[in-house]
């Protein structure tokens, strides 16, 4: 069993999974003033809730957007374990062919989301990721990695929205009781789930076109279980997807820990 973290800008997922099943999976807040301490507190405490000793964990891996916090997560991490933590980047043996203008420039989340994909589902396939951006992988029926889309997400598009116009208020992203709202708060719980799940919708639709064949549709990360009910399209929905990806990324790598 490893642990497995993913950094991103609202929340820090954090997991435990072994070969076989994910043990848990919890999310914290993203915040860049906590002390590397804190942050090991948080993942202790974690331990503590799920019943995870740390005898059981034969090391950890950490994907990361958020450079500013990787290194005390990190050092966290190891204080908690007392084993090396592997940090997906320069270095680190992933098995993706990415084929885009600059492969160093595509997230470690959303390699490790792709490299899962790949391993689990029939590609060619589109792999979505909801959190604080909509992104969008596109993977060739070779297994390539060939590029994506990047949108911003709800809770993004929301603060936005409330921030730039005086009348409107903050909405909780509640599923909506009906399509057409009849109210501001309604209109706007609407436009967030409908219009997301009508964009995912009309992607998976372009992209099939473009590559002249059908897509395997994933849907992963904080927000998807709000969206999924209202998408025409079918998607399959995988909450696990990014840490079956770093434990993969791990097994590629453990004989040569950093």
């Amino acid at each position: 069993m490893i642990l497995a973290i993913d950094i991103g800008n609202t929340n820090i997922v954090v997991g435990c999974i072994d070969e076989k099943k994910t043990i848990f999976i919890e999310r914290l807040s993203t915040i860049k003033n906590k002390m590397e301490i804190e942050y090991a507190l948080d993942i202790k405490g974690i331990f503590e809730i799920h019943g995870v000793e740390v005898r059981e964990l034969e090391g950890a891996i950490i994907s990361s957007v958020v450079p500013q916090i990787t290194g005390l997560v990190k050092d966290a991490c190891e204080k908690i374990i007392n084993k090396k933590a592997m940090v997906v980047g320069p270095g680190i043996k992933t098995g993706l062919n990415i084929m885009i203008d600059n492969p160093g420039q595509l997230g470690s989340d959303l390699v490790a989301d792709a490299v899962a994909g790949v391993a689990e589902y029939k590609a060619p396939m589109i792999i979505f990721d909801l959190g604080t951006a909509t992104t969008a992988s596109v993977i060739n029926e070779k297994g390539t990695y060939i590029g994506g889309f990047i949108i911003p997400g709800m809770h993004t598009s929301l603060n936005a929205l409330t921030a730039n116009a005086s009348q409107l208020q903050g909405i909780s992203l509640d599923a909506p009781n009906r399509l057409i709202g009849k109210n501001t708060i309604e209109c706007m719980k609407s436009g967030m789930i409908y219009g997301t799940a009508a964009s995912l919708d009309g992607i998976i639709e372009r992209v099939e076109e473009e590559l002249g064949q059908p897509l395997t549709a994933i849907v992963t990360g904080g927000l998807a279980e709000k969206v999924l009910p209202f998408c025409k399209k079918e998607l399959i929905w995988d909450d696990d997807l990014l840490l079956k990806g770093l434990r993969i990324i791990y097994n590629k790598n453990k004989e040569h820990k950093m």
